[in-house]
């Protein structure tokens, strides 16, 4: 697969043909390898709602009101829609949680190798909550490289993608019970195929020009 053509030709789509579906077995890799993002000392600081039936789009359409009105159609008539949120905080129960599938999947050739590894990924989060002063953006920084990967992802499997960051927080965090359960929305990505009525697949691509953004040394 040739990654630079992928990045010239996908594009954020922003209208879907709702009778076209994503094969459930080409989705199910994809969410393979949405949970195969890498992170920050492998934190993994993030959960997924895979919305898939019309009921569960019609419930982050409710989000997406008011000045956010534009974005629900592409909830609303895509093939699946992914909400990505953020935990909060890192707490202790997270980490050993980590640690312990670090554990199962063979990592540590020994208890001292098991013991450094907690130990570092406890200091990150001491450092990042105490002397920082921000966990919960440190947080959110992996989740965006979780939407990178899909938004990549998704152009290698010929699947259209948008990323919405429009929507009112505080109602979707209600719908589902988001506050409750530690986490933060994040991100919206919809996921499908685009309408003949998506004027930005006629349009050229813009980015800013290489000198504007790179520094060679």
């Amino acid at each position: 697969m040739d990654l630079l053509n992928v990045s010239k030709t996908r594009y954020t789509t922003k209208a879907y043909d709702a009778s076209k579906k994503i094969p459930q077995e080409q989705f199910e890799r994809l969410l393979q390898i949405l949970r195969l993002t890498p992170s920050s000392i492998n934190i993994q600081p993030w959960h997924f709602f895979i919305i898939e039936s019309d009921q569960a789009k019609q419930r982050v359409a409710k989000a997406l009101v008011g000045k956010y009105a534009y974005n629900a159609p592409k909830v609303l008539d895509s093939s699946h829609t992914i909400l990505f949120c953020t935990k909060a905080d890192i707490d202790e129960q997270h980490l050993a949680n980590l640690l312990n599938r670090d554990d199962l999947s063979g990592r540590f050739k020994d208890d001292t190798a098991k013991q450094g590894q907690k130990d570092s990924r406890t200091g990150y989060v001491h450092y990042y909550r105490t002397e920082k002063g921000d966990i919960s953006r440190w947080a959110e920084n992996q989740t965006f490289i979780a939407l990178g990967q899909m938004l990549l992802a998704a152009g290698i499997e010929g699947i259209d993608a948008t990323p919405i960051g429009g929507f009112d927080e505080e109602i979707i965090s209600q719908e589902f019970d988001l506050q409750q359960q530690g986490l933060i929305p994040s991100v919206i990505m919809t996921l499908g195929y685009r309408s003949e009525k998506d004027f930005n697949a006629k349009l050229p691509k813009s980015r800013l020009n290489p000198e504007e953004i790179f520094t060679r040394l």
